[in-house]
């Protein structure tokens, strides 16, 4: 909450369940921003995201959201909204900032060459199954060096590839728009970044009871993967580049106890 207000920004949740249940969850979450309680459903259904998957037999869970977020600005307008379709995922608030381009209080690594600068974060430390989250890099070219954007030919262009591993999904990698850039002496138009720019890896813990079985004894989880680029100035273009680059998280386990009504 701290980093979100430091941003200007504050948060409150919305849930079918009654004030009991939430005020029993926030205490043994230590919850301190609103939880909201929607007795019938009747403002999930008026912003038309009742969870259609859950048939009216099922009493237990008939009435619950899509889970996802909506961003409003000050006046109250939804400016920006992130769902997810399976009612066990959640993508995190770290991973929306991290999208849309503001600061993420997380630590980080710093990675440099002659060419490029290289700061790279996980948007959070600690995930459960279901948990959407994002590794983030940084990139800064150096002064006059550029490198390729995503679907450039005739050189390699910037890529942040993943290691597949059980447990752990590889979602969407989210690139900014890149700038024309002209090479005179070859007449040549190529697509590049040359000002400080962001990739957003999106990721996610397998919340299917296979995987959960599978990783119910795990604590943490190491995320391996790789850049690989090729930079250029406007007289010479260095060797293809591939940098390691690891990531940890702790795993916990979901809260499956259910408050009274």
């Amino acid at each position: 909450m701290a980093q979100l207000e430091r941003q200007g920004l504050s948060v409150a949740g919305i849930s079918y369940d009654s004030v009991a249940v939430l005020a029993d969850f926030s205490r043994r979450r230590g919850i301190t921003f609103p939880l909201l309680s929607d007795p019938g459903s009747k403002t999930i259904k008026t912003y038309g995201i009742l969870n259609t998957t859950i048939p009216e037999t099922n009493q237990q869970s008939y009435g619950i959201p899509f889970p996802g977020t909506f961003m409003l600005n000050a006046q109250g307008v939804v400016t920006s909204r992130y769902f997810e379709q399976a009612y066990q995922e959640r993508t995190t608030v770290g991973s929306i900032l991290a999208r849309l381009g503001n600061n993420v209080d997380v630590p980080a690594t710093k990675v440099s060459s002659p060419q490029l600068e290289v700061t790279s974060f996980v948007t959070d430390s600690t995930v459960a199954p279901g948990t959407h989250f994002s590794i983030a890099l940084d990139i800064k070219p150096a002064h006059g060096m550029h490198v390729y954007a995503p679907g450039v030919t005739g050189y390699k262009p910037i890529a942040l590839s993943v290691e597949a591993q059980p447990g752990l999904v590889v979602r969407e990698a989210h690139y900014p728009p890149s700038e024309d850039y002209h090479f005179k002496p070859l007449d040549e138009h190529v697509q590049v970044y040359q000002r400080p720019f962001r990739i957003v890896q999106d990721v996610a813990i397998d919340a299917s009871p296979q995987a959960q079985a599978a990783m119910k004894d795990m604590t943490a989880l190491n995320i391996k993967g790789v850049l690989s680029y090729q930079a250029c100035n406007d007289k010479v273009c260095f060797s293809p580049q591939s940098v390691p680059l690891t990531w940890s998280v702790t795993l916990r386990q979901l809260d499956r106890e259910r408050a009274k009504p």
